[in-house]
């Protein structure tokens, strides 16, 4: 052990003197706009709970009835005993939400990242992945046999010469539809032209997306007018869809059927527990019957994003309440996020490795629940603390 933690000593403090090390805070009450952290209560910018649904009653009901009915866990994997009624239910809800014929869950959308390529594919098809997909999309494609293709982020050219020189029998086309580094959302509609060009297939990560953007948050399909032609779609209930956890993918029939049959995080995994699965069919319910859930996101995020630029900050992402503040300097953007908690203003730097080096960056998520007080507030204090700073 004493080799293995001077080895691991070594990367620790490369990481503190680079900016680099990520300190978790720790907060003291429930997921909302205002949180308790290090004594104070705080404005949270820094979460996924875009509709608010984290800590909504009618959630937190549906949970707490789930757990009466149908008790806290299964202690069981789907095909042994421990597919439940209302597991059936949530899987109809999300094909009915995404028109698709048919759902799978799974405990994380990780997990059904990582256990659908090597279902599917094999060493006689292809798999064409923008650079920029999220890790469990990587670790995913680490685990299937099939040729491994990488295109340029977004780059249409890139990925249509990657295509043009494959001979594989399956052509599969995987990208996030939202990014959540930068907020910006894939070119599906090109990504669609080019997959009926070669006969290829697409599958999309729509973690950011399903319950964001799009036709009543369809996702990003929907947003680009082309969900009809996405083949294959991976999300979370860990974000919009109430903030706590579980995944699924929706797709067609057959493949459903046969990711039952042999994707392992579902065959060897504990089933999704009761209350997740009526606190996401309740999800479902509340932005059913509550569109303008979606209609106060948007306007908190367009209203954010015209007043940070104006200020002087520069951004990156398109129409996404996730907002990219770019700082550049890791340290900086360490020292940014530091003294805005001071203010009661939570927010996180991102540096490398989880954007690439020289990219740091302060990201600003955006809730249909901020006020826009609460937005005004987090602005000013933006441009104050980034002054002191000689950021702007």
């Amino acid at each position: 052990m004493s080799e293995l933690n001077k080895k691991i000593d070594n990367q620790l403090s490369l990481m503190r003197e680079s900016g680099t090390y990520k300190n978790e805070r720790i907060i003291g009450s429930s997921q909302e706009t205002s949180i308790f952290v290090n004594n104070h209560n705080v404005l949270n910018f820094c979460a996924n709970n875009y509709l608010g649904l984290a800590n909504d009653i009618r959630i937190k009901n549906a949970a707490i009835q789930a757990i009466n009915e149908w008790g806290y866990g299964l202690a069981s994997v789907r095909f042994i005993c421990g597919t439940q009624e209302i597991h059936k239910l949530l899987e109809k809800k999300v094909s009915d939400f995404l028109k698709k014929e048919d759902t799978i869950l799974y405990s994380s959308c990780f997990d059904a990242n990582g256990g659908i390529f090597e279902s599917i594919l094999d060493e006689n098809d292809a798999i064409f992945s923008d650079e920029l997909n999220h890790a469990s999309i990587i670790d995913g494609i680490r685990l299937c046999k099939a040729q491994k293709n990488r295109y340029k982020h977004i780059d249409m050219a890139d990925l249509e010469s990657l295509l043009k020189n494959s001979t594989s029998k399956t052509k599969l086309i995987v990208t996030d539809g939202v990014f959540s580094m930068d907020g910006n959302i894939a070119p599906l509609k090109e990504i669609t032209e080019l997959s009926r060009k070669y006969n290829a297939l697409v599958m999309v990560d729509d973690c950011h997306a399903t319950g964001v953007i799009g036709e009543n948050g369809m996702g990003s399909g929907s947003y680009h007018q082309v969900h009809e032609h996405i083949d294959i779609i991976s999300s979370t209930f860990g974000k919009a869809l109430g903030g706590a956890s579980g995944g699924f993918i929706t797709s067609s029939y057959k493949i459903i059927e046969l990711l039952r049959q042999k994707s392992r995080p579902y065959l060897f995994s504990n089933s999704m527990a009761p209350p997740l699965v009526s606190a996401s069919i309740e999800a479902f319910n509340v932005i059913n019957s509550d569109p303008s859930i979606f209609k106060r996101l948007d306007e908190n995020t367009k209203y954010f994003r015209q007043k940070i630029i104006e200020a002087g900050f520069e951004i990156r992402g398109e129409n996404h309440p996730i907002v990219p503040i770019m700082i550049y300097d890791a340290k900086k953007a360490m020292e940014l996020s530091k003294k805005l908690l001071e203010k009661n203003i939570y927010v996180i730097a991102f540096s490398f490795p989880v954007v690439p080096k020289e990219k740091a960056r302060i990201r600003v998520q955006l809730s249909s629940a901020h006020t826009k007080e609460q937005i005004d507030l987090a602005i000013n204090s933006f441009i104050e603390c980034s002054q002191e700073l000689n950021i702007i």
